[in-house]
C-alpha cells in the first residue's frame, strides 16, 4: 500500500510523462492537425507497479494492455 504521498508524486511524474509524449507527437505532425492521438504511455521508471495497479484501482489511471496506461481524469 502506497502513501498518499507516493501516489501524488506517481501521477505526477505520469502526467509530465504524458504531456511530454504528447509535444513530442505534435511537433512530428507537420502542418496538418496539431493535436496529438497519445493517449496512453508506459509509466515512468522510478516507480514499482504496485504503484500504478493502485492508481487504476483509485479510478486515476486506466489499464490500456501491453504495459501502458492512461489517465482516467485528464484534469
Amino acid at each position: 500500500m502506497a502513501t498518499d504521498e507516493e501516489l501524488k508524486r506517481a501521477i505526477k511524474a505520469f502526467k509530465k510523462r504524458l504531456k511530454l509524449t504528447q509535444l513530442d507527437d505534435e511537433s512530428r505532425l507537420g502542418h496538418g492537425s496539431k493535436t496529438s492521438k497519445v493517449a496512453g504511455i508506459t509509466p515512468p521508471a522510478g516507480f514499482p507497479p504496485t504503484i500504478w495497479e493502485e492508481l487504476v484501482a483509485k479510478g486515476r489511471l486506466k489499464r490500456e494492455g501491453s504495459g501502458t496506461y492512461s489517465l482516467l481524469n485528464p484534469s
